[in-house]
């Protein structure tokens, strides 16, 4: 059995273009990373015309496609008034999921406007640090750009 070519941590990547001038910077302070791909899905019952006896089948199609990203981490600094002004703004930064790892010709980012849609800091008992979590929601469906 041949190995799987893996990822590593710093090679799937989310970036935000906080000053909308081209330039993605990852979130300071931001350790983990999920990204939910999901499809709205329609279902519809057709019946067998030859004999209505037997059970419908079942079709399925897809009305939408949402994509959102989260992540967890400690609270930093030099996220603090980027993050702070993005929630509060509640405008729309481009935003781009990145797999560096991808082979050439497959999808190595998923790029669009997006929203903050959560914002949570969080500290506990004790001399821990504050941490943070975040959820990011495409505005439509991000646009894929292929590994050159």
């Amino acid at each position: 059995m041949g190995k799987p070519t893996t990822e590593r941590f710093e090679e799937m990547v989310l970036e935000v273009d906080f000053a909308s001038d081209g330039t993605f910077k990852r979130i300071c302070g931001m350790k983990g990373v999920s990204v939910s791909r999901s499809a709205n899905i329609d279902e519809t019952e057709v019946v067998d015309c030859d004999d209505e006896s037997k059970p419908n089948e079942m079709l399925s199609d897809v009305r939408s496609i949402k994509v959102s990203a989260s992540g967890e981490g400690t609270w930093a600094q030099e996220s603090h008034g980027k993050m702070m002004d993005w929630f509060y703004s509640a405008s729309h930064l481009p935003v781009r999921l990145g797999n560096l790892k991808a082979k050439q010709g497959d999808t190595e980012y998923e790029s669009g406007p997006a929203l903050i849609s959560q914002l949570n800091q969080s500290r506990s008992d004790g001399k821990g640090r504050v941490t943070c979590s975040i959820e990011i929601a495409f505005d439509g469906t991000p646009e894929r750009t292929a590994k050159a």
